[in-house]
């Protein structure tokens, strides 16, 4: 025994000594702090401040044309596209001047090659001659040339050092405000701003030193494996690239498409980009021995055109590229040339990765083209999984008024303090979903080169394989985090077992499951309601193009009542390039009127895609998905209680210049964020859902919906025309019991031309074609009730029922009945400073209105003059306590005293002082317009369109159980992650330790098999295993001996005597024999 009580002392101390670093607590109640790096690690953390901004070069115009043609058939079509109107060098058409024009000489690698567009100089270009060239069969479009500059301004930053990558302590919350470039700009960021994600812990291990963000998400185990991007090409569209950076080793090109006679990066963004994706030493990437493609499309002064985007795109289809890794963004999805081309380039196979954008925490802030289906779209975290504050939110705004934005971004990664090359030498931490971008293209091109049939590699399997290994993050709902957070080791066990196939995204519909399923699990569905639209996107990895066989089968659970919903799916024709739509629309039947429950079912769909390999002609390869579905149904809610928001009568860019609500937020002049109570209304939403209020969404005319079943409607920002049939249909509504909410916004024709800009589609100077709002369209709805806003212009803070307010850039009443309820405050003349820079404060500004309809069973009407206070996008002060107190009035007639009896009370405004807001003359509203379209003279109303009609699937019950939990990972054609084989996998458990001064992650080691701190801890670990494994024999061999010593010794057993004698003993002793 004492041999064994020594033997396990010393097995506790020599492991103890072995393993300090495990997740291990330093004893004596000290911390481990994370150290300072070395001052020989080259590691500096900056702070990277972004400034954007976009011009139009003028006389020159890129022509898109139908294909790829050589310079001389590009010079030919131009020519005689010209010519064919008189347009030509020797007429102009006009009668004036010579027509003047020129190819503008495009000296970059793609010259020699057939292209696609060609830039064209050309003088007082008239809009006949645009249109006479966008006549030619070859020619496409024509759109004008853009320069865009970019300022990146690095800055030390003022905080404490901390070890790169090194999360901090506390995190100090500062002002950050978005510059929301209305074009496409670098997205990275200086700091991080923090979302929590709902979870908290009492205790928690102490934060720890994170090694380099590729063995952090296990590319180690991958690089063992003898995985180190070998074969992949990745091009990194920025800033260049030194030409000896000691980080590369296998810079296949380098090319310059900028006016600059240089290669190398001034700004070092894209060294860091490119560093993250290849670094072979110090601040290692994920794949340093694939081939780097360096395409340097920003100048040294941060300048780009259009055109070197455009033609640095074909070149890298010539090239043959695999990954591309695009670190800009924008709102602007409806920028033609460029989305085009991406589509072209992912039809190409090139597996696009792009930053999601760094707009959040507002939802509806997606930048483009990582909002597009065929493109990875990634966020942003810290290495604390909470979602970055910086990290754009979804949904999509493509698909407003009529439908409901898809899921975006796809993933999320790390994107702060990530460690990448410094400009020359050394590492740099930054932070920006432009730095979570590059993290998931070198996975992606990592995992690229783990594949041995890389024709099973292309844009739609990378994104399946990537989403369905995704971690789900507790706590966050799927337009934030989207399918999750990137997991590289389950990504390749999918994707070395994958089999080309269609799935969806999200996989399943279950609007009870909250957070993550939110807004839809935010509220139940209930008889009557408009119909929930849920937008999923197909990726199709069987081919570039598919479509759906047949039609969608809705099958519902006949055990789980799913015969109590109705529905209807549309879906995309084609399925291009790798992805498509389908749009499922859910109601309720009416048989489930006044049920409550759960209702199941799914949805199957069949995607057959041409089979290229195939030997037949016209084989096709097919794959069957099922989309499981999953709703709460309740009672129909009272008339009261249900309020309908107008989406339809909302505008927004693109593609129109419609401007901010707040004229004090000069850096975001665009209104971009779709106006939707998903989105930049969010917080009113959830508001009013937490006071009982359900509220339902209106994406098509006024006549399209049954008054009956509404309390209030609901109109905020509204920038759209009404048709004159909607006119008549809502007096009539209010006559006969609904009433009306309206928050207003600025409209004045002389600020709108002091606001103007000049538009790069027509090359003109444009000014807003509504204000805020579209006032003299508000004032046609209302007129019929004697009400009417003005043109004035007015901001400033007041006191209203005990609760502060800001009003910011609002209009006032113009005229109200006079029994009706006026409140009005001392207000700015904001007007009068934008147009002569003079302050003045105007006296009794009518702002809130409150109108009780004469007649019998009459609805009523409410309206206030700005919508800045339930606006996310720049609200100061919200108003959310007056919301609920219209609510109360129009829902439910009781006027609240506070308002009733407040001494802000007026006399109505007769509107006699003034003349109502006219529209701005020569406007191109209907442009844009669903209401109004153009005519001779002034724009006319275009016919009613008729309502949305949803064509019901006809129901195939099935008479089997649902799954009780439909979250589950997405298996791909039963994909058995158990099957991939990995060396010793092991999660990763961050060091407590930090570096010693002498310890370098430099290395040099032939073959290119991956370095400095991994070689490190692997000869580190293998002693440790071989011991642990000695040992565990060792005790094999002491606990028998230990049993063997502790056994009971046996007693000998006595001589049994013979049975005859036996019984003479027994006879004469009379008592029983024993042994």
């Amino acid at each position: 025994m004492l041999l064994l009580s020594v033997w396990a002392s010393t097995l506790l101390g020599l492991l103890a000594g072995f393993l300090p670093a495990v997740g291990m607590e330093p004893q004596g109640g000290a911390s481990a702090e994370p150290l300072p790096s070395p001052s020989g690690s080259n590691c500096s953390q900056l702070t990277l401040k972004l400034e954007f901004s976009s011009e139009v070069v003028e006389h020159e115009y890129i022509v898109a044309f139908t294909g790829y043609f050589s310079a001389k058939a590009r010079s030919l079509y131009i020519s005689s596209a010209l010519r064919s109107s008189g347009e030509d060098d020797d007429d102009d058409g006009g009668g004036g001047a010579a027509l003047e024009w020129h190819i503008v000489p495009r000296e970059n690698p793609a010259s020699d090659f057939p292209s696609d567009f060609e830039l064209v100089h050309i003088r007082q270009a008239s809009p006949s001659s645009l249109l006479t060239l966008e006549d030619h069969p070859y020619i496409k479009r024509v759109t004008p040339q853009r320069k865009v500059f970019r300022s990146l301004k690095y800055i030390p930053s003022p905080e404490p050092a901390a070890p790169c990558n090194a999360t901090r302590g506390t995190q100090k919350w500062q002002s950050w405000q978005s510059s929301r470039p209305f074009r496409r700009t670098s997205l990275s960021l200086g700091s991080g701003f923090w979302h929590a994600t709902g979870r908290h812990s009492s205790r928690r291990l102490l934060r720890a030193i994170p090694r380099h963000v590729a063995q952090i998400l296990q590319a180690d185990v991958l690089w063992q494996m003898g995985h180190t991007g070998s074969g992949v090409k990745v091009a990194v569209f920025d800033t260049g690239l030194s030409e000896k950076h000691p980080h590369f080793k296998n810079v296949k090109e380098r090319t310059n498409w900028t006016n600059e006679k240089t290669l190398d990066d001034g700004l070092g963004h894209g060294t860091f980009v490119a560093g993250v994706i290849a670094s072979m030493r110090e601040c290692q990437g994920f794949a340093p021995d694939s081939e780097l493609h360096i395409f340097r499309v920003f100048t040294n002064n941060q300048v780009s055109y259009t055109s070197w985007f455009l033609d640095a795109f074909n070149y890298a289809i010539l090239k043959k590229i695999d990954v591309l890794n695009l670190s800009i963004g924008g709102p602007d999805f409806m920028d033609h040339p460029f989305v085009d081309k991406v589509w072209e380039l992912t039809a190409n196979r090139v597996i696009m990765v792009s930053a999601i954008g760094n707009d959040g925490p507002l939802y509806g802030t997606l930048n483009n083209p990582a909002d597009q289906m065929d493109v990875i779209g990634v966020g942003g975290i810290d290495f604390e999984d909470n979602i970055a504050r910086f990290s754009s939110r979804g949904m999509t705004t493509w698909e407003l008024p009529g439908g409901y934005g898809r899921v975006k971004p796809d993933i999320v990664t790390y994107g702060s303090g990530v460690r990448g090359s410094g400009m020359k030498e050394g590492c740099r931490s930054l932070s920006g979903t432009s730095v979570a971008s590059p993290v998931v293209a070198g996975a992606v091109t990592l995992l690229a080169s783990t594949v041995l049939n890389r024709e099973l590699v292309n844009p739609a399997s990378m994104k399946q394989a990537l989403i369905a290994s995704a971690r789900r993050l507790p706590g966050v709902n799927m337009f934030e985090q989207g399918h999750g957070k990137l997991d590289l080791i389950r990504a390749y066990q999918i994707l070395n077992s994958y089999r080309p196939q269609a799935s969806l995204s999200p996989s399943y519909i279950d609007l009870t499951e909250c957070p993550y399923m939110w807004p839809y699990c935010s509220q139940p569905i209930y008889y009557g309601g408009m119909p929930t639209i849920v937008n999923v996107t197909i990726l199709n990895g069987m081919g570039v193009t598919g479509r759906i066989v047949d039609k969608p089968i809705w099958q519902p659970y006949l055990p789980q009542n799913g015969d109590h919903i109705d529905v209807a799916v549309s879906y995309s024709p084609v399925l291009w390039p790798w992805a498509g739509y389908l749009a499922v629309s859910i109601s309720v039947a009416k048989k489930a009127a006044s049920w409550e429950g759960i209702a199941q079912g799914h949805v199957m769909v069949t995607v057959a895609s041409p089979a290229e390999n195939d030997s037949e002609v016209g084989g096709e390869l097919t794959s069957t998905v099922k989309l499981p579905i999953k709703v709460k149904i309740v009672p129909t809610p009272p008339r009261s209680k249900r309020v309908l928001w107008d989406q339809y009568h909302n505008l927004r860019y693109p593609p129109g210049y419609f401007p901010r609500d707040n004229l004090r937020m000069k850096n975001d002049p665009l209104d971009w964020n779709g106006d939707h109570i998903h989105t930049n209304f969010r917080d009113m939403y959830q508001h009013l859902r937490s006071m009982g209020y359900f509220v339902e969404v209106l994406g098509a005319p006024i006549t399209c919906f049954d008054a009956s079943q509404y309390g209030t409607l609901l109109m905020v920002d509204s920038e759209e025309e009404y048709f004159p049939e909607e006119i008549t249909k809502l007096r009539r509504d209010i006559d006969n019991g609904l009433s009306l909410i309206i928050f207003s916004d600025w409209y004045n024709t002389s600020v709108m031309r002091k606001v103007k800009f000049y538009d790069e589609n027509t090359r003109q100077w444009w000014m807003p074609d509504t204000g805020g709002a579209n006032v003299p369209a508000l004032n046609d709805l209302i007129s019929v009730w004697g009400m009417a806003f003005s043109d004035g212009l007015y901001e400033g803070d007041f006191t209203l029922a005990d609760h502060d307010m800001y009003y910011a850039s609002g209009c006032s009443i113009a005229r109200f009945p006079e029994d009706g309820i006026v409140i009005a405050k001392n207000l700015k003349d904001q007007g009068l400073e934008v147009l002569k820079q003079e302050t003045a404060v105007v006296e009794g500004v009518p702002i809130l209105g409150l109108y009780q309809t004469p007649s019998d069973g009459g609805g009523r009407i409410a309206l206030y003059g700005d919508s800045n206070c339930i606006d996310d996008s720049h609200r100061q002060k919200d108003c959310f306590w007056l919301l609920d107190a219209l609510l109360q009035y129009t829902s439910y007639s009781m006027t609240p005293p506070s308002l009733s009896h407040s001494h802000s009370r007026v006399a109505p405004p007769t509107g006699a002082e003034r003349p109502l807001p006219q529209r701005l003359e020569g406007n191109h509203l209907y442009r844009y317009s669903k209401v109004l379209e153009a005519h001779l003279g002034d724009p006319k109303p275009r016919p009613l369109p008729a309502c949305p009609h949803l064509s019901w699937a006809k129901p195939q019950p099935v008479n089997e159980t649902a799954p009780s939990n439909l979250w589950k990972h997405q298996k791909l054609l039963s994909v058995d992650l158990d099957k991939v084989a990995l060396p010793n996998v092991r999660a990763y458990r961050p060091q407590v330790r930090p570096l010693s001064p002498g310890e370098s992650g430099a290395w040099d080691i032939p073959g290119g098999i991956m370095p400095g701190r991994y070689n490190q801890e692997v000869g580190q670990t293998i002693p440790v295993f071989a011991f642990l494994g000695a040992m565990v024999v060792l005790s094999f061999f002491v606990v028998q001996l230990t049993k063997a010593k502790s056994k009971p010794k046996r007693r000998k057993p006595r001589i049994k005597r013979p049975i005859y004698l036996q019984q003479q003993t027994s006879a004469s002793s009379g008592k029983n024999p024993t042994v």
